[in-house]
């Protein structure tokens, strides 16, 4: 059973977007050794060239590197992957607040209705 895309986006975008937060999580934790293309491709449901373009992409921002005989690999340099993890919480936080400006919240009402969302997960 593959994954959900939204048909009106490149499917391949969306793999990277899922496999970079999956990274970003430590899902992936760094040096850890991907699966292969066609094994990624058939569990996400889609053509193992549309997940190689994927892959391509991440190894191209640095996030995943190739060993010829060995595989993909998650990089290793925490230093990039922290500095990804914030760069993405900043932007996602920015589209937090934007959307929130939109039905007329400020940043300080925004942030007061985000107290309490703590789970039982992060404890």
């Amino acid at each position: 059973m593959g994954e959900r895309f939204d048909m009106s986006r490149p499917i391949y975008a969306q793999i990277v977007e899922r496999l970079k937060a999956k990274i970003l999580a430590g899902i992936y934790p760094p040096g850890g050794h991907l699966d292969s293309v066609r094994d990624m491709a058939a569990a996400a449901g889609v053509n193992p060239n549309t997940m190689q373009r994927a892959l391509a992409q991440l190894e191209a921002e640095g996030l995943v590197y190739t060993e010829r005989t060995t595989g993909r690999f998650v990089t290793e340099d925490t230093a990039l992957l922290e500095q990804l993890r914030d760069e993405t919480a900043r932007s996602m936080t920015a589209e937090y607040l934007e959307k929130m400006r939109g039905i007329g919240y400020g940043p300080a009402e925004a942030a007061k209705l985000m107290t309490g969302w703590e789970t039982k997960e992060s404890d």
